[in-house]
């Protein structure tokens, strides 16, 4: 196993601190040591010089969609394609974003399974990439947000089916749409779809199976049936109201912004991306920001994702999430720490997020320090190295 030691610049660990002039010492897979640099003075073996940067954990984005890739129709692009050729593009945009410093990803809805095969082979080390969970197939209503490529369930009973056949197919988390969205035609942002007791079974399923929950969940209505119901985090979260923000607090519900997803359908307005989208996305805007402004300010426990691969939202790009967090007001402290120890806890990667001994060397090395500017982090032009289990990424 191969000892490197990582020196000369300052260290973020992950859940707020920024470390002076530290150096951390991996053995194998695994960082051993966080220390001031001089402790390791004598140091003869492998070194990675970091004077003029910042070590910091490999960055998490909790809401991708592997099988997109930010067409102007995401779900379009996929009509009529091989699916050996969908699981290669599942394995491409893994690849692309570990590469571009994201050391774990959370799938949030794919398509068929195929982005299973690509999870394992990622997770077990068959393949190069970075760490995945993935939901499996979305469930929702009869006409809800999703029913093109979800698996379509209404009433208690038939929810509770749709929960077992994504564990039994092997999922890790159980994706539930609590409400319209904006990529699908003819339904509302704001109006819920499930009802509270459909969402309760669903989320009861789920943790009866030791399995993690997400709720995409824009309307306050929605919110609120996912949050009574016990789930996980809430994605999204547009139309929040006092209410949803107090009950979410109570419980330690996470939020999942991805704020990524409409500032990047709004900067491409003119890209060939169906006005139905375009029109929901400028009436969802500032309300969206609005209330990831309400839920940081009360404490909540916001945990970074993009949902990579809708419109114009590409993998490789995640990390600009944290930008965007910055511009709605979060510090670049906060957005470091929410984009790592956060984010892994939500998808209880309890050994990952941190720069601590005793965790996996999940590493990103970025120009100057990101605690002053998140660019240094954000922007893919400030990464100097990759490192995913103590191995530098490289990759064509």
């Amino acid at each position: 196993m191969t000892i490197t030691l990582y020196s000369g610049g300052n260290v973020f660990d992950g859940t707020g601190n920024l470390l002076e002039n530290h150096a951390v010492l991996v053995d194998g897979d695994v960082i051993k040591d966080v220390a001031p640099a001089e402790k390791h003075d004598d140091y003869q073996g492998e070194r990675v010089d970091t004077s003029g940067g910042t070590l910091m954990p490999g960055i998490a984005d909790c809401h991708v969609h592997l099988v997109y890739r930010g067409e102007a129709n995401p779900s379009g692009g996929l009509e009529g394609v091989n699916p050996g050729e969908i699981t290669l593009r599942v394995l491409e945009n893994a690849q692309i974003s570990l590469k571009s410093g994201i050391t774990s990803v959370r799938d949030c809805g794919g398509r068929d399974y195929l982005e299973f095969p690509v999870r394992d082979a990622c997770n077990s080390g068959r393949f190069f990439g970075p760490n995945i969970m993935a939901s499996g197939k979305m469930i929702c209503m009869t006409g809800g947000h999703g029913n093109k490529n979800g698996r379509v369930a209404d009433g208690c009973d038939e929810v509770v089916k749709a929960v077992r056949e994504q564990i039994h197919a092997g999922s890790d988390l159980i994706k539930i749409m609590a409400t319209g969205g904006v990529m699908t035609p003819g339904v509302n942002p704001e109006d819920a779809h499930y009802s509270a007791d459909e969402m309760r079974v669903g989320v009861s399923e789920a943790k009866r199976f030791h399995k993690t929950s997400a709720s995409h969940a824009q309307g306050a209505e929605g919110i609120m049936n996912a949050v009574l119901a016990g789930i996980t985090s809430i994605e999204h979260g547009i139309f929040m109201d006092q209410q949803c923000l107090d009950a979410m607090m109570e419980r330690g519900t996470y939020l999942v912004p991805t704020l990524a997803a409409v500032q990047n359908i709004l900067n491409n307005a003119d890209k060939g991306i169906a006005g139905y989208v375009v029109e929901k996305a400028r009436r969802v805007f500032e309300k969206h920001k609005e209330s990831f402004r309400m839920f940081y300010k009360a404490g909540g426990r916001i945990a970074m994702g993009t949902d990579a691969g809708t419109p114009f939202n590409l993998h490789g790009e995640n990390a600009m999430e944290m930008s965007f967090m910055v511009d709605c007001g979060m510090t670049a402290v906060d957005a470091l720490a929410s984009a790592t120890s956060v984010a892994h806890s939500l998808m209880e990667l309890d050994d990952r997020g941190q720069i601590k001994a005793g965790f996996k060397a999940d590493m990103l090395v970025v120009n100057g320090n990101p605690a002053e500017d998140i660019l240094m982090a954000a922007a893919k032009k400030n990464h100097r190295m990759v490192i995913k289990n103590g191995r530098k990424v490289e990759f064509p």
